[in-house]
């Protein structure tokens, strides 16, 4: 689950890690009594959507103006006109895909003199179980290009869970980044306090870009990208309420409700499948057929028949679909109840796509005979290649 920068800057806060003042706004006139609240004369106005790339991003409405979504107003009739510019208009960014994402709020937070752009993020290394911090003496907008183009930029540090955040570590990532004196002391500070709030939040990502060395040499957290890991979010209903229903795609809110794991693609052919590792493996050997999944689906280990119906109506809910491949290895989930429900789905919905199916595991033999004895038109298969080859012919034959 993802939240907005101004949301993560109240964690910040709560953390005491350095911060601008800021608010939220919904409206013109929030944005207006926002600013009003800050010193000034300086201030920045920030939309919020979940995605990077914003300030060099670009409203696809001509009366939005052509500064992108972080604009620097010097005086409250800027703040107004900036904030109707943004409000209700499409941000197009790197991140959004060229659909874009509508700003229905905006944070206006105070102006700060910027000396250095920083890098610095966290995340969980999956190959260490470590928590591994990514830093950057070239942080600001162009960040994937230095990435890219000048990989030693780049530097990380890790920290053992086990033995938890040592101040070593903060002053490793402080000289990474160029620190010195009294700015060696604060980034440690800072790496201690993020450290803590990752762990505390059961966080999987963080980003800040870019963390600013200012003009009086203060370091200060400018942005704010954060990403919590859904399976624990049971144990923070703090964070539950900050989730913003309008920046997630509808069919995958449908899909949470079911506890279905669902992720929708660009593609031609919809994928039922159950557990992740498979799922991957799935759309991969469609994609190596030479075709493209529609979706991720993963409806887990112990599916219901009513699970399974709803998968495909999710599936089905998307226009581009031209194919549906279930794929299903019957570990705890036993492959009977599986075809129950495809051919439930099949009856109640009237599935007109080619329809393969592959079963293997549990009670196959009696999920395959209920499939033959069903009346349906439903193709089967023998193994995966077999499952992404047929159903990749038949699309191509329905294009």
């Amino acid at each position: 689950m993802n939240i907005h920068e101004y949301q993560a800057k109240q964690l910040y806060r709560q953390y005491g890690i350095s911060t601008p003042n800021g608010h939220e706004a919904f409206t013109v006139e929030e944005a207006v009594a926002a600013a009003k609240k800050l010193p000034g004369p300086v201030w920045v106005v920030k939309a919020q959507i979940h995605a990077g790339g914003r300030g060099k991003g670009t409203f696809k409405e001509k009366e939005a103006g052509e500064k992108g979504g972080v604009r620097l107003a010097k005086s409250i009739d800027e703040v107004r006109q900036f904030a109707a510019e943004m409000l209700g208009k499409t941000l197009v960014t790197v991140q959004t895909g060229p659909g874009g994402r509508i700003v229905n709020r905006l944070y206006v937070e105070d102006g700060s003199q910027i000396d250095r752009e920083l890098y610095l993020s966290a995340l969980v290394d999956r190959e260490t179980s470590r928590i591994a911090f990514i830093v950057s003496q070239a942080g600001g907008m162009n960040i994937e290009d230095v990435a890219h183009d000048t990989p030693e930029k780049i530097h990380t540090v890790q920290i053992d869970p086990a033995t938890g955040y040592q101040p070593f570590h903060g002053r490793k990532i402080a000289f990474a980044l160029g620190l010195k004196g009294d700015q060696v002391k604060e980034c440690s500070k800072i790496v201690e306090n993020l450290t803590r709030m990752f762990i505390e939040k059961d966080m999987s990502m963080l980003e800040i870009n870019p963390l600013v060395v200012t003009k009086d040499g203060k370091l200060i957290c400018l942005d704010g990208k954060f990403d919590f890991d859904s399976n624990a979010l049971y144990r923070h209903p703090e964070i539950v309420a900050m989730r913003d229903l309008g920046e997630e795609d509808p069919t995958e809110i449908e899909a949470s409700k079911f506890d279905l794991a669902f992720i929708k693609l660009d593609g031609k052919i919809g994928c039922l499948v159950n557990g992740a590792g498979l799922a991957m493996a799935t759309m991969d050997i469609i994609k190596l057929y030479g075709s493209e999944p529609a979706n991720f689906l993963d409806v887990g280990g112990g599916a219901s028949k009513e699970k399974v119906q709803e998968a495909f109506k999710i599936i089905l809910a998307d226009p581009n679909v031209m194919g549906i491949l279930v794929n299903i290895f019957g570990g705890i989930m036993r492959c009977d109840i599986i075809a129950e429900g495809v051919i439930a789905a099949a009856r109640e919905m009237a599935i007109t796509v080619p329809l393969v199916v592959r079963l293997e595991g549990t009670n196959v033999e009696l999920g395959k005979k209920i499939l033959r004895e069903s009346g349906l038109k439903i193709i089967p298969a023998d193994d995966l290649a077999d499952a992404a080859k047929k159903i990749t012919d038949e699309v191509k034959k329905a294009a």
